[in-house]
């Protein structure tokens, strides 16, 4: 394989262009193709991983499978705060409401490999840069965005629905969508220099 020639400008345009937009900058009613999430999903499974341990795994929620995790979500959390007496209407409707405003939802799952013997740290990093993959490919086609760790993300009761293992972690979910409008969200970033040091 010869070395392949990239664009660096473009793909400096679209890491520091890189937003979050969150549910009431979505466009409802409007699905993204599946083909286009399939090709986040690809660009996930080239992130980098220590031992090609290659821990991501995904979940894909969209047309009625939405309705299915807004009533998985909001059941669970009905459940779980009348047993602790702090259930909230507010919160059991948007935990109803909410996934059907997206067109695609992704499940993020780490899969512990524990005959590699890599430390838990480098398998959580190597899903996020699968998750970077999958924001940056959002970006470049335009789409709305986020990486929440809300909902049953850390609730024990959820590990089963998603088939988890005694090491394996949810890591939050990916709501995409079209963007309801074409102003995009400014960046803000202190600088780099702040951040660096350099031993010469």
């Amino acid at each position: 394989m010869n070395k392949p020639i990239f664009n660096v400008e473009e793909v400096n345009k679209v890491i520091r262009n890189r937003r979050s937009m969150f549910i009431a900058q979505f466009k409802e009613n409007d699905p993204v193709d599946d083909s286009i999430i399939e090709e986040l999903l690809e660009n996930a499974n080239w992130a980098p991983s220590h031992k090609l341990t290659e821990p991501w795994r995904f979940v894909v929620f969209t047309g009625p499978g939405l309705q299915h995790f807004a009533d998985f979500q909001a059941d669970l959390y009905k459940q779980r705060s009348e047993k602790n007496g702090n259930f909230i209407e507010a919160t059991y409707q948007k935990f109803k409401e909410n996934p059907l405003k997206a067109s695609h939802i992704i499940a993020i799952i780490m899969k512990r490999d524990l005959k590699a013997n890599l430390p838990e740290m480098e398998e959580v990093a190597a899903v996020a840069m699968a998750v970077q993959n999958m924001y940056l490919t959002a970006t470049a086609h335009g789409l709305a965005a986020y990486w929440g760790t809300g909902g049953p993300t850390f609730w024990p009761e959820a590990r089963a629905h998603f088939g988890l293992e005694d090491e394996d972690k949810l890591m939050g979910f990916f709501y995409v969508a079209k963007p309801a409008s074409d102003r995009w969200p400014e960046g803000r970033r202190s600088p780099i220099a702040e951040k660096v040091s350099w031993v010469k």
